[in-house]
């Protein structure tokens, strides 16, 4: 399923986008290419280990972070702009039951919505109005034909009681919300996960991506779509990267 899941996500992506890519020391280098925003196109991913975390990094041509997408009004239909690391973790490293579907880091901003119900991450004191302001969740990826891209965050069908984190924010999906500060830097962004949220992992595959997902018109399974790729760091997402100390 891991496999199938990642082959489409990689089918997503306009292949008239690829360009050069190489692997150093871990890292995984892409040049800069036509056709896509620079503030999505990736240039450069790693994850480094320091002490008892990770730091989890993208490089991209222009700002990062600097667009994000326009209110609907409502959930249905509503966009999420993503840049997000898929990994070989199991999903039972990160709290779920094992082998779900595909693990991923991913920093988001959608702002019809707020997913982050124990967090206040534009501190005015409303844990439940900061969906647009770039937060941190672990997902799992999963293979569904009623999707644009034919890939999903895996529902949890009603009536199921799946193992979920602590941090679960009780929607009806393999979603996490671990609040790990993302941090922009120009045309970086990082996070750092504690390896023990992790089951102390430290020695897993990895690739970096952008990425649009949308919320079903109807909010019902499938329940968040991915509908487009701007970029594949690897290109064809094999998973080149290797964690380095």
């Amino acid at each position: 399923m891991k496999k199938t899941a990642l082959v489409l996500l990689a089918l997503s992506f306009s292949t008239s986008a690829i360009a050069h890519q190489d692997v150093h020391e871990g890292h995984i280098v892409s040049d800069k290419k036509d056709g896509i925003s620079p503030t999505f196109d990736i240039v450069h991913a790693k994850v480094v280990k320091n002490g008892t975390s990770l730091t989890f990094q993208t490089a991209v041509v222009g700002e990062a972070g600097k667009e994000k997408p326009e209110s609907v009004g409502q959930l249905a239909g509503s966009e999420v702009y993503s840049y997000v690391w898929p990994t070989a973790l199991n999903s039972a490293d990160i709290g779920f039951d094992k082998d779900k579907g595909v693990v991923a880091l991913a920093v988001t901003a959608h702002p019809d919505f707020d997913d982050t119900p124990r967090y206040d991450e534009n501190r005015d004191g409303d844990n439940a109005n900061d969906g647009n302001v770039w937060h941190s969740h672990w997902v799992v990826l999963t293979e569904d034909k009623l999707c644009p891209g034919g890939l999903k965050v895996r529902d949890i069908p009603k009536g199921a009681s799946p193992t979920v984190p602590l941090t679960w924010p009780e929607l009806p999906i393999y979603i996490d919300s671990p609040g790990y500060e993302p941090h922009f830097a120009k045309t970086e962004l990082t996070v750092d996960v504690p390896t023990k949220d992790i089951q102390f992992k430290d020695n897993f595959n990895f690739d970096a991506v952008t990425a649009v997902l949308k919320v079903n018109d109807s909010v019902h399974n499938p329940l968040l779509c991915v509908t487009g790729v701007d970029d594949i760091a690897s290109g064809d997402l094999s998973l080149p990267g290797v964690v380095k100390r």
